[in-house]
């Protein structure tokens, strides 16, 4: 058990969320800072020195992780604020002082209509089996979307969910469904060797946190082309791009097998993006979601298959009856419904000639 927290940290963590932020950064001789509608905003006048750091850090921190953070020099864990907020935690080192970033994970998990999630994903998500994946660089609200899916689930099916995750993030209550929710470091020692005990364990619904490596992308595809759902994650921008590292991973004598694999197991990627919003009245911290979206249909496994991802892209353009978007779409719906700006949405595009484009009515 962690020791009580510090008074001082708890203040730090509550400026947070008053101030309606995302990230808390602390480190030896600066000031706290805040992540608030995107932008790193200070938080203290004064600066903190190393053995305050220290201190606020390790109340934070099992004896346990105290250890673990000793040794590998880095951690990662959560952490929960009672009755205020969960916390994502990353300890690390930099010139030989602590350091630490936390991330607000909110105390209830968000619904559909509060992440302004599309439609097309419920209906995908009542499939029973196959995979989603949701992806998109580090804060873009990944982890909230797979929350809230799992909690719909919950809600409404009579499901045994079972989650791996580093670390364990939203807290669930089961309602019709079984939840277990297991965490990397705490209860197993791989994702890997989670994923191979899971299908022992009859799951109906699995999330992978992150599919970070040959072997866990290799169980997640065979878990979803064994009737399972299964959910997880990528740090990729685009759908074609997730496509594209899902395959590079394996060997090359082993890709035509993967393509062919994938075309068929995979249901959907989601990949997301978090932009400043224009009126910050809609409950949201002052940030909108935008997302690509590419649903598996007879055309996008052929190109799969066929290893032709770069045309990927013209299928959502064109896929819309099939719930399909281009994340350049989403971004000139957002910009033309003003809740984004023109030059926000310039920021979050790989394709800035599509979407001026798109925003001049230029087919």
């Amino acid at each position: 058990m962690a020791a009580a927290i510090d008074p001082e940290m708890s203040a730090l963590m509550l400026a947070l969320l008053a101030a309606g932020g995302s990230d808390l950064h602390i480190s030896a001789n600066s000031a706290a800072y805040g992540r608030i509608n995107g932008e790193l905003q200070p938080l203290t006048d004064s600066r903190f020195n190393s053995g305050e750091i220290k201190r606020l850090i390790y109340s934070l921190l099992s004896s346990q992780q105290q250890q673990q953070l000793e040794k590998n020099y880095e951690l990662d864990c959560a952490y929960e604020l009672r009755n205020v907020s969960r916390f994502r935690l990353n300890v690390y080192k930099e010139k030989n002082n602590l350091a630490a970033c936390l991330r607000s994970l909110g105390n209830k998990i968000p619904s559909f209509k509060q992440l302004g999630l599309a439609q097309s994903l419920l209906e995908i998500i009542d499939r029973p089996n196959g995979l989603v994946l949701v992806t998109g660089p580090t804060g873009s609200g990944k982890s909230s979307s797979l929350a809230a899916i799992l909690e719909h689930i919950n809600q409404n099916k009579a499901h045994h969910i079972i989650t791996v995750e580093d670390p364990i993030e939203f807290l669930y209550q089961p309602a019709k469904s079984l939840i277990h929710q297991r965490e990397l470091g705490e209860d197993t020692h791989s994702f890997g060797n989670a994923l191979r005990a899971a299908l022992r364990e009859d799951p109906d619904v699995i999330l992978v946190g992150e599919l970070r490596d040959l072997e866990t992308i290799q169980l997640a595809i065979s878990a979803a082309e064994t009737g399972h759902l299964v959910f997880a994650t990528l740090h990729t921008n685009s759908a074609a791009q997730t496509i594209e590292r899902l395959i590079d991973v394996f060997p090359a004598a082993q890709q035509s097998q993967i393509r062919m694999q994938l075309s068929g197991s995979l249901l959907a990627v989601f990949a997301q993006t978090l932009c400043r919003a224009i009126d910050k009245s809609n409950g949201c911290f002052g940030r909108v979601m935008a997302q690509e979206i590419m649903i598996n249909n007879n055309a996008i496994a052929n190109l799969i298959r066929e290893g032709k991802t770069a045309q990927i892209y013209s299928q959502l353009q064109t896929g819309s009856k099939f719930g399909m978007q281009t994340m350049e779409q989403c971004l000139a719906n957002l910009i033309n419904n003003k809740q984004i700006s023109t030059a926000e949405a310039l920021t979050k595009t790989g394709r800035p000639s599509e979407l001026q484009n798109l925003l001049m009515g230029t087919p």
